[in-house]
């Protein structure tokens, strides 16, 4: 029998589904599920080393969403994958307010990333960064991607320009690399007038807006301290 969750109605099944469609145009790969106290933690990647000795850090997003049932369970899973399993049930549903049963895929071998857990507490409030600010990081570090590469396609080249222009802290908070501001952007985490609450502990620095959370993991030799 396959593992499933109850979300509370259509709306949620709707919202989990943009969420993982805007995640699967940044990484399309899996996406981490864990279930408990009536409580689903969606995790998905942004960008996570490619190797020992890459610098590059590690940027999840995370939404939650209330559970109807009190399933319990901690999986990764292809995205594309849970995608086409909420696309088949958006079909069939016609009462907003039905809570809707959703079937997980076969797990997949856990990715690099997908073992990382960020830590639940003992997280220090730091100064807010306003969304606007991240959205100018976000666009601005888009358009120097985009005429860096131009027509190039080696992969080694576009390596190099991506990892350079999204390693680079951002101005008056060095602790967030403007990785961060182009998941927020690309999650849909960003709303007019938003702000980011920024909270730290060891290696990891979190973004949270009221659209979701994107969380930072840099390795031990890039922190400042």
């Amino acid at each position: 029998m396959s593992q499933q969750f109850t979300l509370i109605d259509s709306l949620a099944v709707d919202d989990l589904a943009t969420f993982l469609g805007r995640a699967a145009r940044l990484e399309d790969g899996s996406t981490r599920l864990i279930a408990g106290s009536h409580v689903l933690a969606v995790y998905t990647a942004a960008f996570y080393p490619s190797g020992l000795h890459d610098d590059t850090p590690t940027v999840l997003g995370l939404r939650t969403f209330a559970l109807a049932d009190d399933a319990t369970f901690d999986v990764v899973v292809p995205l594309r994958s849970m995608l086409d399993r909420l696309a088949r049930l958006r079909n069939t549903l016609t009462d907003a307010a039905t809570e809707v049963a959703v079937s997980l895929p076969l797990e997949v071998n856990t990715q690099v990333w997908a073992a990382i857990s960020p830590p639940r507490g003992g997280w220090t409030t730091l100064a807010d960064l306003p969304g606007s600010v991240l959205e100018s990081v976000a666009n601005a570090g888009i358009q120097e991607v985009k005429e860096a590469v131009g027509t190039e396609s080696e992969q080694s080249i576009v390596s190099r320009v991506r990892h350079e222009v999204w390693n680079r802290p951002i101005d008056g908070f060095e602790h967030v690399p403007a990785a961060a501001a182009f998941a927020a952007h690309s999650l849909g985490f960003l709303g007019e007038g938003d702000h980011a609450r920024v909270l730290e502990t060891g290696p990891w620095t979190r973004l949270t807006t009221s659209r979701g959370h994107v969380l930072i993991r840099r390795k031990p030799w890039t922190l400042l301290r």
